[in-house]
């Protein structure tokens, strides 16, 4: 008979944020490429695939580091869930490289395509890997971008926590990814002016990094030459906090505990011992 399963390891838990994150700028990546390069699909299709990846990503890595997937996330649990501050560095270089390496891989793919429609590698097609202020097409400065980035992290980190506290109506049956891949669906369709909605540093770090290595020379600056790859790494973590912070004081705090009975009810044992397993696998993790 197999003994009670072991926690997985650091490494594990790196390995899972790595393999998470390389899914997810897989599949993000490379609509960008399909449209832009390829002509084929719409923003709907680059809305669609991002929230898939996303999901797809959760489901890899859940189950093993509670699929962060994105250095926002992994600080903002630790300011307000207990993740552990020593895992915050390596989960995000994990992601980073995660999403480095994805894009590498995009890069590769679609490298004749690229060629023929930007065979200088310009900001024309810099956006397939790297998010720009107005999409590099609309007047929108750094600043604009700053704000919308804090602005779209926020409620990314607010919902999340919405969406997977256990005190609160969360998702059965194991849909909290699907549920928040759906909410990235919707960032992407509401909030994806101003900056292209990275939400994430690890996503636009690795494949901006990915695509500088392979021949985009512009890829620190935006379409102004102003040095703009700070601002999707900065601002994301400030919104994270901020969103997650606001669900706590706006939300979480009037919660009962897992385990509690509601105002008003009185649990089933069935319920209770539901919420109890909920309190216990109540550890920080996104699903």
């Amino acid at each position: 008979m197999a003994g009670p399963r072991r926690p997985p390891s650091l490494l594990g838990e790196l390995a899972a944020e790595f393999a998470g994150t390389l899914i997810l700028i897989l599949m993000g990546t490379a609509v960008v490429a399909q449209v832009v390069a390829g002509g084929i699909g719409d923003h709907d299709s680059i809305a669609w695939a991002w929230g898939l990846g996303v999901t797809l990503g959760v489901y890899t890595a859940g189950r093993i580091s509670g699929a962060h997937l994105n250095p926002a996330v992994t600080l903002a649990l630790a300011v307000f869930k207990g993740f552990e501050w020593r895992k915050v560095l390596p989960y995000s270089l994990a992601q980073t490289a995660g999403a480095f390496v994805a894009a590498l891989l995009v890069r590769w793919n679609y490298s004749e395509v690229l060629a023929s429609v930007d065979p200088g590698h310009t900001i024309k097609t810099q956006g397939v890997f790297s998010t720009l202020p107005g999409n590099g097409t609309l007047p929108v400065t750094e600043w604009g971008a700053f704000r919308d980035q804090v602005i779209g992290t926020a409620i990314l980190l607010f919902l999340i926590l919405a969406i997977t506290d256990v005190s609160n109506s969360a998702p059965g049956a194991n849909l909290a990814p699907f549920v928040i891949g759906l909410l990235v669906v919707a960032i992407g369709m509401a909030w994806g002016t101003n900056a292209g909605y990275a939400i994430n540093p690890a996503r636009d770090f690795g494949p901006r990094l990915a695509s500088f290595l392979t021949g985009y020379g512009t890829a620190w600056r935006d379409q102004y030459g102003n040095l703009y790859f700070w601002v999707p790494i900065v601002a994301p973590l400030i919104g994270g906090v901020l969103g997650a912070g606001l669900y706590k004081v706006l939300v979480g705090r009037f919660l009962p505990a897992p385990g509690e009975a509601e105002p008003g009810t009185v649990p089933t044992e069935g319920e209770a011992s539901a919420k109890t397993l909920g309190r216990e696998r109540h550890d920080g993790s996104t699903v």
